[in-house]
């Protein structure tokens, strides 16, 4: 979103929006206007071609336990509302099935972070036609 003011500025109306979107579904009134006269309607979504073309392309900024800043590039070959998150998701289930140890698989809550490895990445580089780029610290 940007350094500095503008930056700050920019996540505060971005997430301020996320709210009031949030808020509006929530109450019946400002949902059934939304879904009126804001949102799709079923079928109004792209074509299967624009699908089949569409693409992303993401940057991911982060910094390591030990305060190394690291900068990833995420593109995906298909569109990610529909193309890729199918994909992503299939090998998800799969990475769960085949890829945790057993040891691993017990007890309570495990995030994506902690479940997930390498085999992940993997999958989803071999199988679900996304590339994961380390671009170096930003």
């Amino acid at each position: 979103m940007g350094k500095g003011v503008k930056g700050r500025l920019s996540a505060t109306g971005f997430v301020l929006g996320l709210g009031l979107f949030l808020a509006g579904a929530a109450v019946k009134p400002t949902r059934w206007l939304m879904e009126n006269y804001v949102l799709p309607k079923p079928g109004e979504g792209p074509s299967p071609e624009a699908q089949a073309k569409g693409f992303f392309d993401i940057r991911f900024f982060g910094e390591t336990s030990d305060g190394q800043r690291i900068k990833t590039k995420v593109t995906g070959d298909r569109d990610p509302g529909y193309g890729s998150t199918a994909k992503m998701l299939a090998q998800a289930g799969l990475s769960l099935a085949f890829d945790i140890d057993k040891e691993q698989k017990s007890g309570g809550f495990w995030t994506t972070a902690t479940v997930f490895d390498q085999r992940f990445i993997e999958r989803l580089e071999s199988r679900a036609g996304l590339c994961f780029e380390l671009t170096g610290p930003n």
